[in-house]
């Protein structure tokens, strides 16, 4: 279902674990600050809401989306980290720019979480114009990092 008929805000509660001890990185894009750092902070609020401890939100920036699979690498490695969500905001602009680095940062985000068998969560957008990316940014749409961070956490059932 597109996020233009559903909140991205909005989410089933039910089976969610307990997240009281968990620890997860927050990689997030600077490239389209505005959006990323709305995304981050709706990702932020979620998992605290849930329950994680704000000590255990480790948030570090790279330079643009395409740079999100190799920072979930550094983290996903790590012992001490349970979960990883990468926001971003590729805008399609005029260029075919936006085709490659989702399909690479979605493909390198999946390998990661596969090779270290620990959720990496795939908070990119992919909007057609700012405006869009800002109605999934806290508009009108919701947020999308509210729904990478519930991702998350209900992935952890499974690690």
């Amino acid at each position: 279902m597109s996020s233009a008929h559903k909140n991205l805000s909005v989410y089933n509660t039910k089976d969610i674990p307990d997240v009281s001890e968990k620890r997860f990185a927050l990689i997030v894009a600077e490239w389209n600050e505005e959006v990323t750092e709305a995304l981050a902070q709706g990702a932020f609020d979620t998992l605290v809401k849930h329950g994680v401890k704000e000590e255990n939100i480790l948030k570090t920036y790279v330079p643009g989306s395409y740079e999100l699979s190799f920072a979930s690498q550094v983290f996903a490695q790590r012992e001490d980290i349970d979960a990883v969500i990468a926001i971003g905001c590729v805008i399609q602009g005029e260029t075919k720019h936006n085709d490659y680095i989702n399909h690479a940062v979605a493909q390198g985000l999946t390998t990661v979480s596969l090779k270290y068998n620990k959720p990496v969560i795939f908070g990119v957008l992919t909007p057609n114009t700012q405006q869009q990316a800002l109605d999934r940014a806290g508009g009108i749409h919701g947020n999308k990092g509210d729904e990478a961070a519930i991702t998350a956490i209900k992935m952890l059932r499974w690690s």
